[in-house]
């Protein structure tokens, strides 16, 4: 199966401005864009989704290799935002994201668990090539 994704995810719009209804494995959810955008922030707007995608991912992936050696960590978290820049006339897209801990962590370590926050998949997504692929459908 070339999905990463069992089922994909997908949603709707209606009438009702900004307002989507996402269809995901387990139900649903809504997002919508800030009142300053014309929504009723009603959920996470896009931005938001895709800032969450890297926290989440980087916290899964932390845990998993906090949790297979045995490291004394209890408490992680991640922090992260987006902007744009424009740079030789292109818009370049930067993440930056605050990992900490609820504890004292040796230094050594702290530059081993920056390198395994790098791998997390969705940060391997975002700094990489990615293709979208698009296809048109009318009833």
């Amino acid at each position: 199966m070339k999905y990463i994704l069992e089922n994909p995810v997908s949603g709707h719009i209606g009438r009702q401005k900004y307002k989507t209804t996402i269809l995901w494995r387990n139900g649903e959810f809504i997002t919508d864009e800030p009142e300053k955008l014309g929504g009723k922030d009603l959920g996470p707007d896009p931005y938001t989704l895709l800032v969450s995608s890297l926290v989440s991912c980087t916290l899964a992936t932390l845990r998993m290799y906090i949790d297979r050696k045995g490291l004394p960590i209890d408490e992680i978290q991640v922090t992260a935002n987006m902007y744009l820049r424009i740079e030789k006339e292109q818009v370049v897209t930067y993440f930056e994201r605050e990992i900490s801990f609820g504890q004292a962590v040796e230094e050594n370590m702290v530059l081993r668990l920056q390198q395994i926050a790098d791998e997390c998949p969705i940060s391997k997504i975002l700094k990489g090539n990615a293709v979208v692929n698009t296809i048109m459908k009318t009833n």
